[in-house]
């Protein structure tokens, strides 16, 4: 049985596997990672592996306590053993949270074409091609950041909630906002599947992240919406290593 740990600057999300079932899985902040993963490894004391990946540095009581713990745990990292050829010119610099996203289209969508669109605090777009090369991808701000930034940079703009106006032509200050983040956003996504289909035949899309929900529906082009698919990768990834050492 797995534990996963995927740590991001604020929250942590966890989950359990049982081989590729998905038993449980939570989000907590940072400051009570110890006594939650107590908890949950009091919950399933079959867990005999377990994978973290982290944007950031963990602190240092983490990372003794992890050290103490009595299972096997694996540190994602550029070095992992992976499914896939790394054609990234800087595999130092991947963030380990696109790694394991294509980890999950290799194993999930073997020999496809799939362009993977991570929408979080940044939107993230990664390609892997059939057979099994990582090209790359770009990043852009994601919706909320685009809102904050909107705000912070200017004098008089507010600070908004993420909405879809009514009319992209917006005919109010908050409006204009509305649709200058929310089509914008949905038109890039749309325009850079549209240019990797120019080029790849057969693609597959995957979109998951945080606002997968919110842009799911508006998407011109066929997607797969699945908010759980960098969960899914890690688990992907203990998996791999666990014969693959």
């Amino acid at each position: 049985m797995n534990l996963i740990v995927d740590a991001g600057n604020t929250f942590v999300k966890v989950a359990v596997f049982q081989e590729d079932k998905l038993l449980s899985h939570e989000s907590f902040k940072k400051e009570v990672f110890q006594k939650k993963i107590e908890k949950i490894l009091k919950k399933f004391p079959e867990v005999n592996q377990m994978i973290t990946s982290s944007v950031t540095k963990l602190r240092k009581e983490t990372k003794e306590f992890l050290s103490k713990l009595d299972i096997k745990v694996l540190k994602l990292t550029h070095e992992t053993n992976v499914p896939f050829q790394n054609n990234y010119t800087t595999p130092e610099t991947l963030g380990v949270d696109r790694i394991a996203l294509i980890v999950a289209a290799v194993t999930q969508y073997p020999k496809q074409n799939v362009l993977v669109i991570d929408a979080g605090t940044c939107i993230t777009y990664d390609f892997k091609t059939h057979n099994e090369m990582y090209l790359g991808g770009s990043i852009s701000p994601g919706i909320q950041l685009r809102y904050k930034t909107l705000n912070l940079l200017t004098a008089n703009l507010p600070l908004l909630e993420p909405k879809m106006p009514e009319n992209y032509i917006g005919d109010s200050t908050e409006n204009a906002i509305h649709s200058g983040v929310t089509v914008g956003v949905i038109t890039e996504i749309d325009g850079i599947i549209e240019h990797y289909k120019e080029q790849f035949e057969h693609l597959t899309v995957i979109l998951t992240g945080g606002d997968t929900n919110f842009l799911a529906k508006r998407l011109k082009n066929t997607i797969f919406a699945n908010s759980k698919f960098l969960l899914q990768g890690l688990n992907n990834v203990l998996e791999y290593n666990r014969y693959n050492d």
